[in-house]
C-alpha cells in the first residue's frame, strides 16, 4: 500500500536583513538569518554582512500569520542531501516544439531515467551524440550508448539491435583500454572521426569506423610521453586544447603547462603524420563553415585571413624545418655542399652529423663528438641569398647561398671543436663528416618579410670519407 505524504502549498517572499553600516538598525527589526543555518550572505561596500531568506510568515516571526496558499509545492525528504554520481547519465522529459510540450525540467523519480557506466573507469568527462549513438568518454574508457534502441543478446552471446521504448540503451565499450583522462577540451570531431588525448596513458587517439587508433604512435610516441609528463606535475595538471582546422583539414592539438611552456602541433590524415608545429597558444579552437578560428586572452582570431606568413596574435615568428640527410646509410661521408629549390630567403641554422661513441676528454669527462656547421653568435651557419651579399672593390660576392638557374647552393664550412688526435678541424676543414646529418633551415628576417617562401627540395653533394 502506498504511503500518503502531506504536501503544503504557500506563497512566499524574501525576508532580508539590510545592514549598510554598523549604526543603522536592521530592516524591520529583523536580526537576519546567518549563513550556517540557511541564510544567504551579501556583503555591502562597508564589508558588513547582510542576509536574505525565503519566508512564508509575516515578518518571519514564530507563529506569525502565514500568507495564503499558492501554487508552490514542497515536501520534506528524510535525506535531502545531493548525490554526485560521476559515472551516471540522467535524462528529463521530452521537448517537442511542434506540439508545445516542454518537459525538460521534469525528472520523474517514478521512472527509470538513469543509466550508469562502469565506475571503475572513472568519471564521465565528455558526451558526443552522432546519429542514434551517444559516445561516452570516461577517464579510462570510451563507450557508446544506443539512443532510442537497445541491444538484445542471444544465449550464445550474439547480439542484435532492435527498436524499443528506451531513451538510452545498452552501453557498449570500444575495444582498448583508453579514455580521455580529465581533458574534455582536447576533443575534436570531423565527419565520422573523433580525436582526443589520454594523458594518463601518454596517447593521442582517433575514434573512427575502425575503432580506437593510437595516432601518437605515428612517429611521435616518445615526444608525447615526454610532453605529457612535463605538463602534468604533482602541483599542476596543465591544459590540453584540441580542435579541428576545417581550412586545412587537420587536427590541432596544444599542450600547455602552467609554467608558460606550450607546444601546438597538427595531425594530417592525408599523410598519417604530425606535420607542423605552430608558435601560437590558443585558449579554444573551432571551425565555422570553411573558416578556422581560435581564441586567445578573450580575443577572437580568424586564421588564413591575411598575407602575413608566420604571424599569430600580432607576433611574427620565423618558420623553420628540420630534416635528415642519410644517403648510403653504411657509408661514412663528407657532406660538402647544400642545395635547395624554392624561394630566396632561406638560411641554414645548423648542420650536425651523427654522434661518435663516448670518448674520454683531456679533462677526464666522457663526451660525444659531432662534426658541425652550426650558427655562431646568433649568426646562421649559411646565410640566405640576400643576407649573405657583400661588395669588395665594386664586385658583389656572397658568403651564403648563391643562385644558379633558379637553384640555390652553398659550401659547408666545418665549425667543430677539435677531437682527440684530430689534426685538421674547424674552419680549415671543408664539409661535415658523418654517416648522416641533421639540418635545420629557417626563413631569414629581411627577405620579403611576411611573404610566401617555398621550399620544394633539398639535397647535398658528398664524397666518401677517407677516414
Amino acid at each position: 500500500m502506498g504511503a500518503t505524504i502531506e504536501v503544503k502549498y504557500f506563497n512566499s517572499f524574501v525576508l532580508k536583513k539590510s545592514n549598510p553600516s554598523s549604526n543603522i538598525p536592521s530592516w524591520n527589526g529583523s536580526t537576519g538569518v546567518p549563513q550556517p543555518i540557511g541564510g544567504y550572505p551579501r556583503t555591502n561596500t562597508s564589508g558588513i554582512n547582510s542576509w536574505a531568506i525565503e519566508e512564508a510568515r509575516i515578518r518571519g516571526g514564530y507563529n506569525n500569520t502565514n500568507v495564503d496558499f499558492g501554487v508552490k509545492a514542497y515536501l520534506v525528504e528524510d535525506e535531502p542531501n545531493a548525490v554526485n554520481r560521476i559515472n551516471s547519465l540522467i535524462y528529463s522529459g521530452i521537448f517537442n516544439s511542434r506540439t508545445g510540450v516542454n518537459d525538460t525540467n521534469v525528472f520523474s523519480v517514478g521512472e527509470d531515467i538513469t543509466k550508469s557506466a562502469d565506475p571503475a573507469n572513472g568519471s564521465i568527462q565528455k558526451l558526443y551524440a552522432e546519429d542514434t549513438n551517444l559516445i561516452i568518454l570516461q577517464e579510462s574508457k570510451v563507450s557508446r550508448a544506443l539512443i532510442d534502441k537497445d541491444a538484445i543478446y542471444s544465449a550464445e552471446g550474439g547480439g542484435s539491435i532492435t527498436n524499443v521504448n528506451t531513451t538510452i540503451g545498452t552501453i557498449q565499450p570500444f575495444a582498448g583500454n583508453f579514455g580521455i583522462s580529465r581533458d574534455p577540451g582536447s576533443f575534436a570531431a570531423y565527419g565520422y572521426r573523433k580525436y582526443f588525448t589520454d594523458r594518463d596513458r601518454n596517447a593521442v587517439l582517433r575514434l573512427s569506423m575502425d575503432g580506437l587508433t593510437e595516432i601518437s604512435n605515428y612517429g611521435m610516441y616518445d615526444y608525447f610521453r615526454d610532453k605529457f609528463s612535463e605538463i602534468t606535475t604533482s602541483s599542476s595538471q596543465g591544459t590540453i586544447v584540441g580542435g579541428w582546422d576545417i581550412y586545412n583539414k587537420q587536427y590541432v592539438l596544444s599542450l600547455q603547462a602552467d609554467t608558460g611552456f606550450y607546444n601546438t602541433l597538427t595531425f594530417d590524415e592525408s599523410v598519417l603524420g604530425w606535420t607542423s608545429f605552430f608558435s601560437y597558444k590558443p585558449n579554444q579552437i573551432f571551425s565555422i563553415k570553411s573558416d578556422y578560428y581560435t581564441l586567445n586572452n578573450g580575443s577572437l582570431y580568424k586564421h588564413y585571413s591575411n598575407n602575413t606568413r608566420g604571424s599569430f596574435y600580432g607576433v611574427t615568428s620565423k618558420t623553420s624545418i628540420t630534416f635528415v640527410f642519410n644517403p648510403k646509410i653504411s657509408l661514412s661521408k663528407v657532406f660538402q655542399t647544400i642545395n635547395y629549390e624554392g624561394s630566396n630567403g632561406w638560411q641554414i641554422d645548423s648542420f650536425v652529423s651523427d654522434s661518435t661513441g663516448f670518448d674520454l676528454s683531456l679533462n677526464n669527462n666522457w663526451v660525444e663528438y659531432n662534426d658541425t656547421a652550426n650558427a655562431v653568435s646568433s649568426k646562421p651557419a649559411i646565410y640566405s641569398y640576400d643576407e649573405g651579399v657583400y661588395q669588395e672593390n665594386g664586385v658583389t660576392y656572397r658568403i651564403g647561398f648563391n643562385r644558379k638557374e633558379n637553384k640555390y647552393n652553398a659550401s659547408i664550412i666545418n665549425t667543430s671543436s677539435a677531437r682527440p688526435e684530430e689534426v685538421v678541424f674547424g674552419g680549415s676543414m671543408t664539409g661535415v663528416k658523418g654517416y648522416f646529418t641533421v639540418v635545420t633551415a629557417s626563413t631569414d628576417a629581411t627577405t620579403n618579410p611576411g611573404g610566401l617562401k617555398e621550399l620544394f627540395a633539398v639535397s647535398s653533394n658528398y664524397v666518401e670519407s677517407s677516414y
